[in-house]
């Protein structure tokens, strides 16, 4: 790392330690020409993908709208917004995770109805209505049917897995 003082090319680490609870880490360094000592901070560069509309047009993914949409769809139900915030916080996690520069909507989408359904199943029907635009009343009666035939979430927690996750251990 280059001197901010007399910018030599050649500084040293003097220390190192772990900064914002172990977000960054905080070095000290010095100078091998004027001896000058300065820190710096170094922490990963995390940025979530761009979102590709159903048009072709792109945006940022912003969770203040993630939020409305699922607020919208969770209106008058018994949900806390701790779960809410839970579910952003996993999608948020899924697109890091992903690596992806650009994700479609339709992705996005469908992970916010896969926790919706697990949360709440009005919530998830609600939802998917608008997200996937029924055009008309069979469409809607078909994925309330669906829904209806699968175990409800509480069911498939308590279920024992016959076949383990990937990822799980055996």
């Amino acid at each position: 790392m280059r001197c901010p003082f007399c910018s030599h090319d050649d500084t040293r680490v003097v220390d190192s330690r772990l900064a914002d609870e172990g977000g960054s880490v905080r070095r000290r360094r010095e100078c091998g020409a004027c001896g000058a000592r300065f820190t710096t901070y170094e922490r990963a560069e995390l940025r979530l993908p761009q979102i590709i509309k159903s048009d072709g047009r792109r945006e940022s993914f912003s969770e203040d709208k993630l939020r409305t949409g699922m607020s919208r769809a969770l209106e008058k139900r018994p949900v806390d917004t701790e779960a809410i915030e839970a579910i952003i916080g996993r999608i948020r996690q899924k697109l890091f995770a992903s690596g992806e520069r650009e994700i479609k909507s339709r992705q996005l989408g469908e992970w916010v109805m896969e926790d919706l359904k697990e949360l709440d199943a009005v919530a998830y029907v609600r939802f998917a209505s608008v997200y996937r635009s029924f055009e008309d009343l069979n469409a809607f009666s078909e994925e309330v049917e669906r829904l209806q035939n699968e175990p409800s979430a509480e069911i498939r927690r308590r279920q024992l897995k016959l076949i383990p996750d990937s990822g799980e251990k055996k």
